[in-house]
């Protein structure tokens, strides 16, 4: 039994390092430059009503709040520095529309759980990193869009036979980033579980592959990402039990941001990019592109 525990000690290990990309492992899956599309930068735009928009333009670029560490979505190569994913393209295509370049971005990784401290800061200018929409969260920050809609899912180990859905996961341990939606619906709808929270969903990754704990919770795009790197290892297991509205933050009081976000949300919807964006990197785990969700300019009594 020893035995049988060290060598999946080290199995986790080696999977972990193949995951993150840690030195020595294979190269980070993403997608290829050449596939990715380039973005119009609209040279004349203006929005002096903005001042988070001012402020940009004074120094020359605009400062985006993501994250490092989820595949396809929103990952950091370790080797080069380069950001890459979904939502870093929505970044990109954002950057152009507000008249930046979007090779002047300045990418800043922000934990979930100080993503509306580093938007009321000013930390940032605005926040992509699946980042749900919700009436809490309207309180502290403003949203643009839904850009995307996701669910949320479970990521177990492959060789896992008891788990099927939320309501497999009583007296397991469940694990899922500190301030996340995903962890707050799973320690009020599912209190049997045993919640374990962490700062990044590659620790918890971590945690399932060295059998700290039974199942990972977030998104399923998320969880799509992590399983199509080690597919062998890891699997999600049963449907999505929940509608994630992926929004970008942005500071609450800036409505004249949100709405030039949401106008360039529904041109890059309207002209191509944002089909070309996701075939390019959530499209690689092999699930097609969904129809995009409308988006809810809330507060003005308009939607898309």
């Amino acid at each position: 039994m020893q035995r049988r525990i060290a060598a999946l000690a080290l199995t986790a290990v080696a999977l972990l390092a193949a995951a993150c990309g840690r030195e020595g492992s294979p190269p980070v899956k993403g997608p290829k430059p050449e596939s990715l599309p380039a973005y119009t930068v609209d040279t004349g735009f203006q929005l002096p009503d903005s001042p988070t928009w001012r402020a940009a333009k004074g120094r020359g670029h605009l400062t985006v709040g993501v994250k490092e560490d989820q595949p396809y979505l929103g990952e950091k190569d370790p080797a080069t520095n380069v950001y890459s994913g979904f939502d870093i393209e929505i970044a990109k295509m954002m950057s152009a529309s507000l008249g930046f370049d979007p090779r002047t971005l300045a990418y800043r990784t922000i934990a979930s759980a100080n993503r509306e401290t580093a938007l009321q800061n000013g930390q940032i200018d605005y926040y992509v990193g699946t980042y749900t929409i919700n009436d809490l969260r309207k309180k502290q920050v403003g949203f643009a869009g839904p850009y995307y809609i996701a669910g949320q899912s479970l990521l177990v180990r492959k060789d896992e036979n008891d788990i099927h859905g939320p309501q497999d996961l009583a007296g397991k341990r469940v694990c899922s980033v500190a301030g996340s939606t995903p962890l707050r619906r799973l320690q009020q709808d599912y209190p049997r579980a045993v919640a374990v929270a962490y700062d990044t969903y590659s620790i918890c990754v971590d945690n399932l592959l060295s059998l700290q704990v039974a199942a990972v919770t977030t998104d399923d795009t998320i969880l799509m990402g992590f399983a199509a790197k080690a597919p062998d290892e890891l699997k999600l297991a049963g449907k999505p039990f929940s509608k994630e509205p992926y929004g970008i933050g942005v500071p609450r009081g800036d409505t004249a941001l949100r709405l030039a976000l949401d106008d360039a949300i529904e041109a890059h919807e309207k002209n191509g990019d944002w089909k070309k964006a996701y075939d390019a990197t959530l499209g690689l785990s092999g699930v097609p592109a969904p129809k995009p969700p409308a988006v809810d300019r809330y507060g003005t009594g308009r939607s898309a």
